[in-house]
């Protein structure tokens, strides 16, 4: 209950900082408008949104098909041992401070997208793109993934699988078929969890995707993601109200978004797992 209040609280304070922008531009004009000119009181929140949404997207994409394998080896063929070595490795990850993601990001990420992948292409960049951030943040839900997964697989009642068996189906075919037609919902949840887990990571970001504010046209070209405006900006110009309101608005955003993506995966997982 408290930890709903203050959810509440936080929420109501932003909005009441967010209204002095509300008051000048309209909320559509801010969200559909690419313009970033805080001096002469443009405030375009659509290319944040849309580095927002490109990395975080490109994270998924790297993220889910592994995970959702990784999760039905631990699950379904790991035997008790791997799966007690495995499980404490996958959960370290989540314990690793993203600034350690960043550097990690900037070390090898960049080098290896700016000599070898974007080559592959007939791409000239830096490094510092959206695709380096989307692998980055594919790590770092990985964790999140993984773990949720292997939770639901595992509470598919045992007596599926054995009808399934009994039909002559093979391993694979019963997991296919049943374990997750029959988890599928709480795949979708661990899912969404991981994905409000990359949209609102800001650390990491900030340091592998260029941070310009301009809509990308591949995935090779720079980003710049609505945590990292926040970061990055607030504590200067701040004598400018409305730019103040504008940073208060972005996370009032960051924080509407997250939380209905997590509440809604974790009623999802409640209703599965039986919680």
């Amino acid at each position: 209950m408290a930890a709903s209040l203050v959810v509440i609280v936080i929420t109501a304070l932003l909005l009441r900082r967010s209204i002095p922008l509300l008051g000048e531009h309209s909320l559509t004009e801010l969200l559909l408008s690419s313009k970033w000119f805080p001096m002469r009181g443009d405030f375009g929140f659509l290319s944040f949104i849309v580095g927002t949404l490109v990395v975080t997207g490109i994270s998924m994409a790297l993220a889910v098909p592994i995970c959702i394998l990784s999760a039905i080896y631990l699950s379904e063929y790991a035997s008790s041992r791997v799966r007690e070595i495995v499980k404490p490795l996958v959960d370290l990850l989540a314990g690793i401070p993203s600034v350690l993601y960043g550097l990690w990001g900037v070390s090898v990420v960049v080098p290896l997208v700016r000599n070898h992948v974007a080559p592959l292409f007939g791409v000239r960049t830096s490094g510092y793109n959206a695709l380096s951030g989307g692998i980055v943040l594919a790590i770092m839900v990985f964790p999140i993934i993984i773990s949720v997964t292997e939770e639901v697989l595992r509470a598919v009642p045992f007596g599926m699988r054995e009808s399934s068996y009994a039909l002559g189906a093979t391993k694979w075919q019963t997991v296919k078929h049943v374990v997750l037609r029959s988890s599928s919902t709480g795949v979708l949840a661990a899912v969404m969890l991981g994905f409000s887990r990359a949209f609102g990571e800001t650390m990491a970001v900030i340091m592998v995707v260029g941070n310009v504010a301009k809509i990308p046209g591949s995935v090779f070209d720079p980003v710049y993601p609505l945590p990292a405006l926040i970061a990055n900006n607030y504590g200067e110009m701040m004598s400018l109200p409305l730019y103040d309101s504008a940073l208060m608005l972005s996370a009032l955003l960051l924080l509407l978004v997250v939380g209905g993506f997590t509440i809604i995966a974790r009623v999802i997982q409640q209703r599965i797992l039986g919680w």
